[in-house]
């Protein structure tokens, strides 16, 4: 025959509480562990989707010196491509991008012309690296380019003559497009022209000029902005020029944005 227990035992059993102290700690410490995830997974997921996003762009203009060969540039952050390449130093070659025709480099306003592929033919790439070759693009056509032409020229786009180059020439569906200048050697750039202007890369035309003392300046385009063949030349060695430290009458500067 059982007993019940005495009341103070009752008591005392009925006055323990039904979660521990102990448990309780464990709980609050989990929670804040949990709350502490949450902020640093917000916190990081933000900082990787602006990383993600900016893909290497700043819109930071503070000037970058860079030493390539016997020539001294002060360029704007944000018109250097890379961001390996955004150091004081001597570089072997420095890598541009620049809106065009505003010839300035990124910003956030604009942001989808650096971001969006289908926006990006408003653009020009720079590669500016020290001369391999006594003759630039220009002064290679006659040494050069004469011998690599094969059947006759054509009337290009935008004024243009069209010569085909050989296909053994390495030239695999690039054409060279001429065009005389009054007191200037005659314009070259060579390009592979698409069949519609939909089809039209950012970089399916190139043309390389000297520049300073011993650079060499090739710059990629789209073929859309053929029609600004003429402006476009101009501003590109306008701009390096005016960036050069060792030119007289240079002034070395990122104007706004680049």
């Amino acid at each position: 025959m059982s007993m019940a227990p005495p009341l103070s035992s009752a008591a005392a059993i009925n006055e323990q509480p039904l979660i521990s102290s102990g448990l309780v700690y464990r709980l609050t410490g989990g929670i804040a562990v949990l709350a502490a995830l949450t902020v640093a997974i917000t916190i990081g997921g933000r900082w990787l989707g602006e990383t993600i996003s900016l893909a290497g762009h700043t819109a930071d203009v503070t000037p970058v010196t860079v030493t390539i060969g016997e020539d001294t540039l002060r360029l704007a952050s944000n018109t250097i491509r890379f961001p390996s390449e955004r150091a004081n130093g001597t570089a072997e070659r420095v890598d541009l991008y620049l809106t065009w025709p505003q010839m300035q480099g990124y910003s956030d306003a604009d942001r989808l012309r650096f971001d969006d592929i289908s926006q990006s033919s408003s653009l020009i790439f720079l590669q500016i690296s020290q001369s391999t070759m006594s003759r630039d693009m220009s002064g290679r056509l006659e040494p050069i380019y004469s011998h690599l032409m094969e059947g006759d020229a054509f009337a290009g786009p935008h004024g243009l003559t069209a010569h085909r180059l050989r296909a053994d020439a390495g030239y695999s569906d690039e054409v060279l497009l001429t065009a005389p200048r009054a007191g200037a050697p005659d314009y070259v750039v060579r390009c592979i022209l698409p069949a519609s202007p939909e089809q039209a890369t950012s970089g399916d035309c190139q043309r390389d000029v000297k520049v300073g003392r011993d650079l060499s300046v090739l710059y990629r385009f789209s073929s859309n902005q053929l029609g600004d063949w003429q402006s476009m030349d101009a501003a590109v060695q306008d701009f390096v020029k005016t960036r050069l430290l060792n030119v007289p009458g240079a002034t070395g500067r990122p104007a706004r944005g680049g």
